[in-house]
């Protein structure tokens, strides 16, 4: 069965595969004559198993989706449905979360140096929850927006962050108390805190840090006069939880945040406490399909045959998430059993992006077999920060994407796009029936 939302075909299938999934497409294509063309599979089922686990794992948290990770329109309105906050950071992400249903209280403007014409258009749109961390901020803001909801992003820092922030955005331990009487003298009002461990954090215990000194500056506020009201824990969640590893130390995450704030924002403390995932919530309902459109080989220094493959997706596209976060292809070959034949020589290889640019090299140091010309290789975990960044250097055109959802799923699914009986219950996804593991 096939359903459309705004023009946008949603596939409904009985039971959801990516591998058999891919397969079907490529072979549509290929008999379109337009299978040297990457796409996207989409599963927005995954979406929904990701929002039901956040609120098993992290009952106080309330998401407000980093939209920076990934704007596709249909997964903000499913988000936006399911009644999640949105963390946008210029004029233009907001427009789009207001587009999509998101009322102005459930954005936060979520960058600490704002220009002035999107602090306007902040203003005009009554989006009043923000981030500062400056003493030029608080000023801009006194003389554009003064009677917006002022957070504190404060510094904190993990080395164990793919995408460390520290080094951009935080106010130093040392500026806080004169940021906070700057604040009082601009009779500006400043509601909580916000921090930000990095993006894609392997460190739990940069949360711990992070919450004990965001008590701290509380404490400090209140001794000012301030009494604040918020706590923004903001990201760095991992996006795929699917194997035991992966699976335990998101628990570890889970706990060390929970055990944090029972003890320094406990329910009592009335403190709302928000976070800013992003990667958490598409990176893995997302896999790229590309194909091998041409081949070369040469020597290495050890004599061995390295061949390089030629795909139709590179750096200034999908994989632009290997330069701006760090991403290392988890693949596989499309024609290829699980099981594959261990008997089959392995060569080193190399793949390359589309482009005439030489910086445009996907990944290189790894062992596969020899494939051929046509062959398609798909990309697990291509989510976030892919096609966000995505441009059409050269005239490559970024990879479209077809979504899926199995037919146990559609139940829930459907009411997202207003294709079904709309549930403004978020409570109805958190208890339904959707597979956890």
């Amino acid at each position: 069965m096939q359903v459309k939302y705004n023009e946008t075909p949603i596939d409904v299938v009985q039971h959801f595969d990516f591998r058999e999934t891919v397969k079907a497409h490529h072979s549509a294509l290929y008999i379109d004559g337009n299978a040297d063309e990457p796409f996207y599979v989409c599963n927005l089922g995954d979406i929904v198993r990701k929002h039901k686990i956040w609120y098993k794992k992290l009952p106080r948290v309330e998401p407000f989706y980093a939209m920076k990770c990934n704007p596709n329109h249909i997964i903000m309105k499913m988000l936006a449905s399911l009644q999640i906050g949105f963390d946008c950071a210029s004029k233009a992400e907001i427009s789009q979360a207001l587009e999509v249903g998101v009322p102005p209280e459930r954005i936060i403007y979520a960058n600490p140096c704002k220009q002035e014409s999107y602090l306007e258009f902040a203003k005009l749109n009554r989006v009043k929850m923000m981030t500062f961390d400056s003493s030029h901020e608080l000023v801009k803001i006194k003389n554009i927006y003064p009677s917006a909801l002022l957070v504190l992003r404060i510094f904190v820092g993990s080395s164990k962050a793919l995408c460390p922030l520290g080094l951009k955005f935080g106010a130093r331990t040392s500026d806080i108390p004169h940021l906070l009487e700057l604040a009082i003298s601009l009779n500006l009002n400043v509601i909580g805190v916000s921090f930000h461990v990095g993006s894609g954090c392997f460190d739990p215990q940069a949360y711990s840090d992070a919450i004990f000194l965001a008590r701290e500056v509380f404490g400090l506020a209140e001794s000012m006069g301030i009494k604040m009201s918020l706590l923004d824990i903001g990201g760095g969640f991992p996006g795929n939880i699917d194997t035991e590893s992966e699976i335990d130390f998101f628990e570890e995450v889970c706990s060390t945040i929970n055990n944090c704030l029972d003890t320094y924002f406990p329910e009592s403390s009335s403190v709302r406490i928000i976070a800013e995932p992003g990667r958490y919530y598409v990176s893995s309902a997302f896999q790229l399909a590309c194909t091998v459109t041409s081949i070369r080989s040469n020597i290495n220094e050890s004599g061995e045959s390295v061949y390089g493959y030629f795909l139709n997706d590179g750096v200034y596209g999908s994989f632009n998430c290997t330069v701006f976060d760090h991403y290392i292809g988890k693949h596989y070959l499309l024609d290829d059993v699980e099981s594959n034949n261990c008997n089959e020589p392995t060569f080193p290889s190399v793949f390359w992006g589309p482009t005439c640019d030489s910086i445009d090299k996907i990944l290189e140091g790894f062992q596969i077999k020899k494939l051929a010309i046509g062959d398609c290789v798909v990309f697990k975990c291509m989510g976030a920060y892919t096609m966000a960044a995505g441009c059409t250097f050269n005239g490559f055109q970024r990879a479209k994407v077809k979504y899926y959802t199995s037919s146990s799923e559609w139940n829930i699914v459907a009411p997202l796009f207003d294709l079904g009986k709309v549930e403004k219950n978020v409570e109805h996804v958190v208890e339904s029936d959707i597979q956890v593991s």
